[in-house]
């Protein structure tokens, strides 16, 4: 039930279902689901149960809690893996597998008998094992006895960037570095955007996450591939007419050229709608562009509807969603990504989830 004033966030599963298959033909082999940071903001509980419907058996979480919290949500099917790890044991018999990060890692949950991940860093340096250590472990691979390796894995730094030099060197490093330490595991190695480089990026496992949410994978291409998948539309509570002179908001920041009509939205910054976004968006209004005035506040946001004079109060403005208003062009006006936008939205939505 939506609260009266309570903006609404439109999740669409279907559209989700539709883009990690979508991204599955294009790979040609098996996808994950990327369901971290609660699935990019958008429920990891729900997405991964639609996935899980449609043929999805691998997921991914960043962290222990995230994966225990997914175990409990959709029981004991589907495989769960945690890209920081975990010590042996600290799962609590949730049946998760961890990403191994170091050499520690690795004596840890090979004494163990752990089922795992092996992390390879090859040009991020972040996680995973760095040069030195998978040359330790090329020279005594007796150190992996113990472990039922699944994968080996490696992150790329510039898959969307497709002309960037690193994505080959790291394609080619990643290649010879699990040939000499663990020849015979399937390799994971596509994100989102590693996808759509070619067949030197293919591997037994791919791991799409802000595609299979409507951020394009392919940032520099004419056309986004994805559908998109969320819309957030806000009440308006009041309207005001103002006149020539007048300011709107915090810091008086806007100054109204002439008479003007304003509505106030209850959404703001708490909500994830950008305090970035002051003087550079826009709403949709009855099927009109209309413009964000003054700033955004934390529960509260203006915009001038003049030029929509039937706007009623309780009429709901489209923040994010439509044509040239989605995650990707909010994140451009707000100096950012799409994947911030997405995983930013607050807590205090009423979450209608669609098409599946």
């Amino acid at each position: 039930m939506i609260s009266p004033g309570q903006a609404v966030l439109r999740i669409d599963l279907g559209a989700i279902v539709a883009n990690w298959r979508d991204l599955g033909a294009i790979h040609g082999r098996p996808c994950a689901g990327v369901v971290k940071a609660d699935a990019y903001g958008l429920g990891a509980a729900r997405v991964a149960c639609a996935l899980g419907d449609a043929g999805c058996t691998i997921f991914f979480v960043a962290h222990l809690t995230e994966g225990i919290a997914l175990r409990d949500a959709i029981g004991p099917g589907p495989d769960i893996i945690v890209l920081n790890g975990f010590p042996p044991g600290a799962d609590e018999a949730k049946r998760l597998w961890p990403v191994l990060n170091d050499l520690g890692d690795v004596a840890a949950h090979a004494r163990a008998g752990s089922t795992a991940l092996l992390h390879l860093d090859t040009g991020m340096a972040r996680l995973g094992l760095d040069a030195r250590e998978q040359a330790v472990l090329a020279q005594d691979r007796s150190r992996l006895d113990g472990l039922d390796l699944r994968y080996v894995m490696t992150h790329l730094a510039c898959a969307d960037a497709p002309d960037h030099p690193l994505n080959a060197i790291q394609a080619a490093r990643f290649a010879e570095a699990a040939r000499r330490i663990a020849p015979d595991v399937p390799r994971s190695l596509a994100n989102s955007s590693g996808i759509f480089l070619g067949d030197a990026f293919r591997s037994a496992l791919a791991r799409p996450g802000c595609a299979m949410y409507g951020v394009n994978p392919t940032p520099g291409a004419a056309r986004n591939p994805m559908r998109q998948v969320v819309r957030v539309e806000a009440e308006i509570l009041q309207l005001r007419d103002i006149a020539a002179g007048d300011t709107v908001g915090y810091g008086a920041s806007w100054v109204a050229p002439g008479p003007r009509r304003i509505a106030t939205i209850a959404a703001g910054y708490a909500d994830g709608y950008l305090r970035g976004l002051a003087g550079r968006s826009l709403g949709i209004l009855r099927g009109q562009a209309v413009p964000l005035v003054g700033r955004v506040s934390m529960d509260l946001t203006t915009f001038d509807v003049t030029d929509v004079p039937e706007t009623q109060p309780g009429d709901r403005i489209l923040l994010i969603g439509g044509e040239g208003n989605t995650p990707d062009d909010i994140a451009a006006r707000a100096g950012t990504i799409g994947y911030e936008v997405l995983t930013s939205l607050g807590a205090r939505y009423h979450r209608a989830y669609e098409g599946a």
